[in-house]
């Protein structure tokens, strides 16, 4: 359907005017009692030119928000406090907006391409993951407990991590208390275990 700049005037519409008892063509296009959304396209009246005209002038584009969601809308800086999808991190797919589109078979074709990237990229996290996951068995994960290091440590940052606990528990650095005597012992073999592992290689 062509749509021209006229007041949003559809010319090729066959419609005729929602107004009950007008037999105009309802070439203007006005909410519905069903708005946008994830299952489709929302509803639409067809006015003609008058009729269109006086909904307009009584649409109440507040109508259902609360207070709160009134004053947020009204705020001139309303719609850039949300970071947009393109730039959030746990957002990996955004939904096509219905409006967007002519033809709807267009908008559901963007969807599913959109929510086929959207596994994809959650495959590839996933099987990352599962790669990170298996850089250390069990025991050399156990380890790494022990030294307070996550999976992501290289060889530098156990060996500073091992100086700092070594120092941190030696009994020439506690004035002779051999109270953490146990926990030293369990970092040394923890740092032996690591510092042969295949994963800091």
């Amino acid at each position: 359907m062509r749509q021209t700049k006229f007041h949003g005037r559809f010319e090729d519409s066959t419609r005729t005017c929602d107004r009950p008892g007008c037999e105009e063509v309802g070439e203007f296009r006005a909410p519905g009692s069903r708005g946008h959304g994830f299952d489709g396209p929302g509803d639409y009246r067809w006015f003609c030119l008058e009729h269109i005209r006086e909904f307009n002038a009584g649409y109440d584009w507040f109508e259902g928000m609360s207070a709160d969601e009134i004053y947020a809308a009204q705020s001139p800086a309303a719609g850039w406090r949300r970071e947009s999808p393109s730039f959030r991190g746990a957002a990996h797919f955004a939904t096509p907006r219905w409006a967007d589109f002519e033809d709807p078979l267009d908008a559901i074709g963007a969807r599913a391409e959109g929510i086929r990237n959207a596994a994809r990229s959650r495959g590839e996290r996933a099987q990352a993951d599962a790669a990170r996951a298996v850089r250390f068995s069990a025991r050399e994960r156990e380890a790494l407990q022990v030294m307070g290091l996550t999976q992501e440590a290289d060889k530098p940052q156990l060996r500073r991590r091992y100086s700092e606990l070594v120092r941190r528990y030696h009994p020439d650095r506690n004035g002779g208390d051999r109270s953490h005597e146990n926990r030293l012992q369990r970092v040394v073999e923890a740092y032996q275990v690591l510092r042969r592992a295949h994963g800091f290689s």
